[in-house]
């Protein structure tokens, strides 16, 4: 019977650990970033702050009620209407062609919330005064 221990070794030959060339030099300079705390917000910049979460917050409910709107009212039009499924525009059903283009308008829904949001961001920092 064979021993499982290969070469004198138990477990059998050792494991090297690979890494990049560049990993090992980024190891070898033995610096890393520690991170740092950042300061307290004055009083007026805390108010600043939770007046443009208020107003993300309300741009992104109005989002979240239109999205659910075009879903939802998509969904339900296919519902309310069967006789979409029987008819066919170039050999594709009608109510796959009013989900399609249902669904293209959330796009330019969260184009605009985004916009929404950062406009909210940048009215309030040049609007307090506070830089950058």
């Amino acid at each position: 019977m064979k021993s499982p221990v290969k070469g004198g070794q138990l477990g059998g030959p050792r494991r090297v650990k690979v890494t990049s060339p560049q990993t090992r030099i980024a190891l070898a300079r033995g610096h890393r970033r520690h991170p740092q705390l950042l300061p307290l917000p004055a009083p007026a910049d805390a108010e600043a702050a939770r007046a443009v979460f208020a107003g993300q917050r309300r741009t992104a409910l109005r989002t979240v009620v239109l999205l659910g709107v075009v879903l939802f009212g998509s969904s339900g039009t296919i519902a309310a209407l069967p006789v979409l499924d029987r008819l066919s525009v170039a050999g594709v059903p009608v109510s796959w062609l009013v989900l399609v283009a249902a669904t293209y308008p959330v796009l330019l829904l969260a184009l605009c919330h985004v916009r929404r949001a950062e406009r909210a961001e940048n009215s309030a920092g040049t609007g307090a005064g506070s830089g950058p």
